[in-house]
């Protein structure tokens, strides 16, 4: 069973260090800190049993509850953007799997990362305290809202689709902080925009097209 084991280890590392050379190095990607986050994060522990032995591939994977794991290329390439380094503070926006977090987690000092769902959300925090993250906090509820209470963040990183960047989430970030969210319609091209906040003024840029879920709210009860 040992032999078993280390050989499962060995398979999954080999299939982290090819992912990081074929899909992320040959792209552009080459923050040293992140690139080094990505070979380590056990991306395999992070989704459902099933999939498994696709998580290492060049693509989204379903994770549950209509939500995706976005695919490796597209987690660095949004962590990159916020230019991340050990001090910072990082609010993320649409937990999931808990993947990007514990990426984050490999470079900066505190995590918080807010989920809709429930059991996506318990999942997560689960599997991110097996793996020994101390420095992530889960929290369930409406993204849109933030966490107030431990802002102002150095970065905020959202990982679903609004048709427009949150205010709240503007307010929450610091003087010389930078947040980078997708904004579109669902099922169509949307924008991947790095906003960045100086001198209380937010700017935004957009850096590329792509395609992630709607960014849910919480419904008010009647």
């Amino acid at each position: 069973m040992f032999l078993v084991t280390v050989f499962q280890a060995d398979h999954y590392k080999s299939l982290r260090n090819t992912m990081v050379e074929t899909q992320l190095v040959s792209r552009g990607i080459g923050d040293k800190a992140v690139l080094d986050a990505m070979r380590k994060v056990p991306r395999h522990l992070l989704v459902p049993e099933k999939i498994k032995d696709f998580a290492y591939d060049d693509r989204p994977l379903p994770i549950g509850e209509g939500q995706t794991i976005s695919q490796p290329y597209i987690v660095a390439f949004m962590t990159e953007l916020i230019k991340p380094h050990p001090e910072m503070k990082v609010l993320e926006i649409g937990t999931g799997s808990g993947y990007q977090a514990a990426v984050l987690a490999e470079i900066v000092r505190e995590v918080f990362t807010i989920e809709i769902f429930e059991g996506l959300g318990k999942r997560a925090s689960r599997d991110l305290q097996n793996l020994g993250y101390q420095n992530i906090q889960v929290r369930i509820g409406d993204g849109y809202k933030g966490w107030p209470e431990e802002a102002p963040f150095d970065a905020i990183i959202v990982t679903a689709a609004p048709s427009e960047i949150p205010q709240p989430l503007i307010e929450q970030l610091k003087d010389g902080g930078s947040m980078i969210i997708p904004v579109g319609q669902e099922g169509k091209i949307q924008q991947l925009i790095l906003g960045e906040k100086k001198n209380g003024k937010f700017k935004t840029r957009t850096v590329s097209n792509v395609q992630f879920v709607p960014f849910l709210r919480e419904q008010k009860k009647s």
